[in-house]
């Protein structure tokens, strides 16, 4: 019994292949017999065809074969997750069945800000859906605080011994978020779950994790927080909308936030299928800034004679003169390269980056401290990213990479501080899109409905 107890920190939760689990195939073996363990095929056939039991895909077009160590033949894999490690048809993953440790968790909560009253309402109802095990949606509009509205829930949850996990889609995210829930909950043992984290096979009573992460979960999360739910690549990727399904216990409760939520998500709130709870209004109570439109005509035809549009320059370099940091938004890396090449022969004081950069952490950081005037970036940082004084721009608005979800984020990064609520916002485009229109009615909106609550009080 000592030893299957010593064994199951490192499977309690999880849905492992063998060579993760951290132990021998002798002590798996000992586990499944004596019944701490179930042991189920990677990939199983089905009447429908094949299907990966780690990341739920039924396409034949996500298997193929390949030489086998273990089963000596060309054996069947899974390419769609890959990237996790190689789960094949004579492979197994393995689930902890035997008891779990029972801990009491004190958790308090050392953040001592206040909630807005958009906030307060927020927080309440995320605690009646914990009580009440359903689900719940948090449409708040980028900068009214959400990460703030989760405290009182998690604190209740974890006092509770539920074990709560943050999941977002993107490994930025997951980096901005951690530094702020250790800070709310000091003392508390959290782990930070992303593709090469040093803390990717830990167990704690709360996680912060990206969506692809919880892949190597089941059953292990009695409430599941979905942050950015309407963000790429979750939004459109089945895979990851199956991981947080099998990641929550039978009767664990999912908390959604988003700015931006699905139509679906939408239509299920209208029907009753889905409760929510919205906050139209930023905590420092003052209007999202609002979209203006500036056409630059055939911006790529100049960016290949080295030179920006005039309009676009003349923008950035008078806010550079007031000494006002500038992030600006680029369709693709290779305009972000460009793009930062010709600011630095105008010496200008610029960096760029993207999903490849690995030093984009770095980066932003020495945005915040005021190395750099501007900063040229794809779409990689149209969430999850706060700067205390911040215009954005978005060359080459009608590039159809900027969705209506996307530009209403990116208009999001500007005015988040109450210092500083009126930031500037421009598209700068070759052609008026619905995306570009519809995202600039959807800020309006939402003010229109914050005015109305504003003037309530």
């Amino acid at each position: 019994m000592k030893k299957a107890l010593e064994l199951r920190q490192q499977l309690q939760s999880r849905h492992l292949l063998a060579f993760e689990c951290q132990c021998t195939q002798s002590d798996l073996d000992w586990l499944e017999k004596q019944g701490f363990i179930d042991r189920t095929h990677a990939i199983e056939r089905e009447s429908i065809g094949l299907i990966c039991c780690r990341c739920g895909v039924s396409n034949k077009r996500y298997f193929a074969r390949s030489p086998c160590e273990t089963c000596q033949k060309d054996c069947l894999y899974c390419r769609s997750c890959i990237m996790m490690g190689k789960v094949t048809e004579c492979g197994f993953l393995y689930e902890w069945t035997g008891p779990h440790k029972e801990e009491t968790i004190q958790a308090e909560l050392t953040w001592q800000g206040e909630l807005s009253k958009g906030q307060k309402r927020a927080s309440k109802r995320m605690v009646e859906a914990i009580k009440n095990t359903s689900d719940l949606l948090v449409w708040a509009v980028c900068g009214a605080g959400k990460t703030e509205v989760l405290f009182h829930g998690i604190e209740y949850a974890l006092n509770k011994g539920m074990s709560v996990c943050i999941a977002t889609p993107r490994t930025d995210v997951v980096l901005e978020l951690e530094p702020r829930i250790r800070k709310a909950f000091q003392g508390l043992d959290i782990a930070a779950l992303y593709g090469g984290s040093p803390q990717r096979f830990q167990i704690a009573p709360l996680m912060i994790a990206t969506t692809h992460q919880l892949m190597r979960y089941k059953n292990a999360f009695d409430v599941l927080i979905v942050d950015e739910v309407d963000a790429f690549p979750y939004s459109i990727d089945e895979r990851l909308q199956f991981a947080v399904v099998k990641a929550m216990k039978k009767t664990g409760v999912r908390i959604y936030l988003s700015a931006t939520p699905s139509k679906k998500m939408k239509k299920d709130v209208v029907r009753g299928q889905l409760e929510a709870v919205k906050i139209p209004l930023r905590f420092h109570q003052q209007p999202l800034p609002v979209p203006a439109f500036q056409w630059i005509g055939q911006w790529r035809k100049k960016l290949k004679k080295n030179r920006l549009p005039s309009i676009t320059m003349n923008w950035l370099q008078e806010h550079i003169k007031k000494k006002k940091r500038v992030l600006l938004f680029v369709p693709s890396i290779s305009t972000m390269k460009r793009v930062t090449q010709i600011l630095r022969a105008h010496h200008v004081n610029v960096q760029g980056v993207s999903a490849d950069d690995q030093d984009r952490k770095q980066k932003v950081q020495h945005f915040r401290e005021h190395r750099y005037d501007v900063l040229v970036t794809t779409t990689i940082l149209e969430r999850g990213v706060t700067i205390r004084d911040v215009q954005v721009g978005v060359l080459g608005a009608e590039s159809t990479i900027f969705t209506e979800s996307a530009l209403v984020q990116i208009s999001g990064r500007a005015g988040r501080h109450p210092e500083y609520a009126k930031g500037d916002v421009f598209f700068f485009h070759f052609g008026l899109t619905r995306s570009m229109k519809k995202a600039k009615k959807h800020i309006e909106q939402m003010n229109t409905v914050a005015k109305q609550e504003f003037s309530e009080k």
